[in-house]
């Protein structure tokens, strides 16, 4: 065996050179770069070619085009940092570190990472973020799989053009999240070719995964008093022998299974850049915002992942807005063992160092940098001169703030994110559609499409999704293979449905309908019919009613009126049975457990509910036609009128005449519940016939602060607008004292007279007509305690609560009227001097009235 695995091992190795010779792929990356074929680098057919040298910049502010003092500092720093990684680990790569952005001007990664918090709620969390981006972004490769890009753009410059490479989606996404409180970080690593290009087709699509179940191991408590169950002479080896045989006869069938699913076109093909392919993405680190388990996001994608994902293959370096840091740990498992403790100083080299503690970087040897004695200073050749020279540079200094301008996203670019208003990705036998709000005349934004073949030739199943329907409609779900189709509704509709499975939409066919029980007024759950039966399940009733079930007859004749589709006359009902629980508040054998109303038979049967420690029920039988005689002033029954068999002593037996009188409020129920039966049918069509006209002529809502999509309120807007307007000219011509700009000393102190005296006389009203208030709700608080002490030792438990509750709710509005009362006194005499200012200041005025 062992023999074997070397064997297949150099034979892999082999392929592997052989590959890569094929390549010609040489050491340095410079040569790779220019060798690697555009076949190689499968960029997508579809993703269009885009100039980006043709942008305009000059639009752009001052710190895209120049590096501050700052700036310029930390790239010098970053100098000597690569300086010494590459003397320190001469077989890595170089780093990421300060690319070119659109201006063509170095700029440290770290300065391109902007914090700004999204005002969309939807934007508060890494999901949204995640397929925001990969939504709203159209993906570009990097011109090599197997360097990083030598341009880096700024997040504004990306959206605004919406597009980029593997790192402007992380570096995006990752000043999104530090927005929204997470902490993120961009990453610079290695993937599988799967990762680094958005091909799903041999990915299962996110929507059809199942989440884990986790079985709930129910705890039996044991007895030391229960009866040992007798012993089961067999042998354990036979057992053991036969579970193993039966356990590798299904994992053969499982694997012969698996191996005919799995064909050819399913098989990815074998990468010969495995190992090499650059990609970028962000790593969500545990702790804020309450996340429990550190992950990665594929920008792409906008999926998270695990870090022990097999198809992440390595990281060089991470970064955020505030530090640096270079991994230094073993990849050859890929991320599997990776520790992301970035304060580790052993695993995690960083950059501005802030420790007085030397860096890992500096080796013992002759050719080494002096180490700084504090972590204030570090010694730096000086690269233009060829003797050694000492160049103190601070490296405890903060990150510089990111020279790009904040991120924004206007309304309309957050709804219609997608750049070609559709975005279709294609899964493993299955297509998934998506649209912005409103583009679907019947607000359709999702659609997901399950086929049975790869190819995705034959339609298994689709499922659609909508938003802003006046009618709640949210999703559809429609098996072609059985064509049974499932709505599912918000709540809100005009008939309180929740789900509705059915075939076809023509009545007295198979269907079930689930209700928001909570919003009707007889707690109606659900109600399952079929073409000769109906059961309705309740919830939360009074009469304790669960369920109820009716079975009907098939018509004699069918009558149908030109131009309708269901049937005049209505279904002969056969029988009625009702289901209830159990009332504590009566004896088990008073309180009816079901019944069941045999219309056809004209009998009627009551089930009890059983008694404690006992095995059977009470029941009665009782016929609707009887056989009763009168003598004097009673009525007495025969005994084949009722048959009853009674639980217990025969002191419960009851006698004929309460029988009887039982047996006539069963009959004006039966009449009730036959009521009740054909406004069920007639709610049913009536729900049918809503759905029709809904699915005819579909209507979408708009919020009524959308003035864009909601053309009724944006006419009021603009209406209104005018108004105030039009208003205001108006009143730029208007006097509000009423007089010619110049008046006689008389008329103006008449004035003055005038509009103090009025508005006294108005905060005086306002005062009383508080004060009316306040006594009105002090006589309503006795009144009701007067009440109380009358009352106090004849009163109930639930009539206390409705005391108090009445009291309460006065007291509360004799404190908010106190202090209504309290406050315009205050203020009374205030607003009074400010409005005689106000007069005193007036030209008209001021000029007769002088200091009075």
């Amino acid at each position: 065996g062992g023999r074997m695995e070397v064997l297949e091992e150099k034979e892999e190795e082999e392929l592997r050179e052989e590959e890569l010779k094929a390549l010609k792929i040489s050491d340095k990356p410079q040569e790779v770069e220019t060798k690697v074929s555009m076949e190689q680098v499968c960029v997508p057919s579809d993703v269009p070619d885009f100039d980006w040298s043709s942008i305009d910049t000059s639009q752009l502010p001052s710190s895209y085009k120049t590096d501050s003092l700052r700036e310029k500092k930390l790239l010098r720093i970053s100098d000597h940092f690569l300086q010494q990684y590459t003397h320190l680990c001469p077989d890595r790569k170089p780093l990421f570190l300060h690319p070119v952005n659109e201006c063509g001007v170095e700029k440290f990664v770290s300065t391109m990472v902007r914090r700004t918090p999204m005002p969309y709620p939807e934007l508060h969390y890494w999901d949204g973020c995640a397929s925001f981006v990969s939504d709203y972004l159209t993906m570009e490769p990097l011109k090599s799989p197997i360097t990083p890009p030598s341009s880096l753009y700024s997040p504004t410059t990306i959206l605004k053009y919406q597009r980029g490479n593997c790192f402007d989606f992380s570096v995006l996404l990752c000043s999104m999240l530090i927005g929204a409180g997470y902490d993120a970080y961009c990453v610079h690593g290695y993937a599988t070719h799967e990762i680094c290009t958005p091909d799903t087709t041999l990915e299962l699509c996110p929507l059809l995964r199942k989440p884990e179940e986790v079985p709930n191991e129910e705890v039996k408590k044991t007895s030391k008093y229960r009866v040992k169950p007798p012993l089961h002479l067999q042998s354990k080896f036979e057992l053991q022998q036969e579970a193993k045989k039966k356990a590798e006869t299904e994992a053969a069938q499982k694997n012969k299974v698996r191996e005919e699913e799995v064909t050819e076109m399913e098989k990815p093909k074998r990468d010969p850049l495995y190992g090499l392919r650059v990609h970028a993405w962000v790593l969500v680190l545990s702790g804020k915002r309450d996340v429990p388990e550190t992950f990665f996001i594929n920008p792409f994608t906008g999926n998270s992942h695990s870090t022990t994902d097999e198809r992440f293959l390595g990281i060089e370096s991470v970064w955020n807005h505030t530090n640096y840091w270079v991994n230094m740990q073993d990849c050859r498992n890929g991320c599997k063992d990776l520790i992301f403790d970035l304060g580790d100083a052993v695993r995690w080299e960083i950059m501005l160092s802030r420790s007085s503690k030397p860096l890992q970087l500096f080796p013992d040897t002759e050719e080494e940098k002096k180490l700084p004695d504090s972590d204030t200073n570090v010694t730096v050749s000086d690269p233009n001169d060829g003797s050694r020279t000492e160049k103190e540079e601070d490296m405890s200094f903060d990150m510089p703030p990111s020279w790009a301008v904040p991120i924004q996203i206007s309304p309309s670019e957050f709804e219609t994110r997608y750049p070609e208003g559709r975005k279709v990705i294609m899964y493993k036998k299955a297509k998934l559609e998506k649209w912005p709000p409103y583009l679907n005349d019947n607000g359709l934004v999702k659609r997901l499409t399950v086929y049975t073949d790869l190819d995705c030739t034959e339609v298994v199943e689709v499922r659609e999704w909508f938003k802003n329907r006046e009618d709640k409609l949210d999703m559809r779900e429609v098996n072609k293979q059985t064509q049974l189709t499932t709505e599912y509704f918000s709540r809100g509709h005009m008939r309180c449905l929740k789900v509705h499975t059915y075939m076809s939409l023509e009545p007295e066919t198979e269907r079930t309908m689930e209700f928001y029980n909570e919003a009707r007024f007889d707690e109606l759950q659900k109600r399952v019919e079929k073409a000769n039966e109906m059961t309705e399940y309740f919830v939360g009733r009074e009469d304790f009613l669960h369920m109820r079930h009716v079975e009907f007859a098939k018509r004699a004749k069918k009558i149908r009126l030109p131009g309708t589709r269901r049937d005049i006359s209505s279904r002969p009902i056969v029988q009625i049975k009702e289901c209830f629980h159990r009332n504590l508040e009566k004896p088990a054998d008073e309180d009816v457990a079901e019944r069941i109303f045999m219309i056809t038979d004209k009998r009627i049967h009551l089930t009890y509910h059983l008694e404690d420690k006992c095995l059977t029920a009470s029941k009665k039988h009782s016929f609707k036609v009887p056989n009763f005689v009168s003598e004097g002033n009673e009525t007495i029954t025969t005994s084949g009128m009722c048959l009853t068999y009674q639980v217990g002593s025969s002191g419960k037996e009851k006698t004929s005449l309460h029988l009887y009188k039982l047996l006539e409020e069963l009959k004006v129920e039966e009449q009730q519940l036959t009521e009740q039966v054909r406004q069920s049918e007639a709610e049913v069509l009536n729900i049918l016939k809503i759905r029709e006209d809904e699915e005819t002529t579909i209507k979408l809502s708009f919020s009524i602060y959308n003035t864009a999509w909601n053309e009724k309120r944006r006419q009021q807007h603009e209406a209104m607008k005018n108004k105030m307007v039009s208003l205001g000219r108006e009143e730029q011509g208007l006097d509000y004292l009423g007089h010619a700009k110049k008046m006689t000393k008389e008329q103006a102190l008449r004035v003055r007279d005038d509009c103090l005296a009025d508005f006294k006389d108005h905060l005086v009203d306002k005062v009383n007509i508080i004060q009316a208030r306040f006594e009105k709700a002090m006589k309503e608080l006795k009144k009701e305690q007067q009440w109380f002490q009358e009352n106090w030792n004849q009163l109930s438990a639930e009539e206390e609560d409705e005391f108090l509750t009445r009291c309460s709710e006065i007291m509360s509005c004799i404190h908010i009227v106190a202090q209504r009362l309290n406050r315009e006194k205050q203020m009374a005499p205030l607003k009074y001097l400010a409005l005689k200012e106000k007069l005193c200041k007036d030209p008209r005025l001021a000029e007769h009235l002088g200091d009075a």
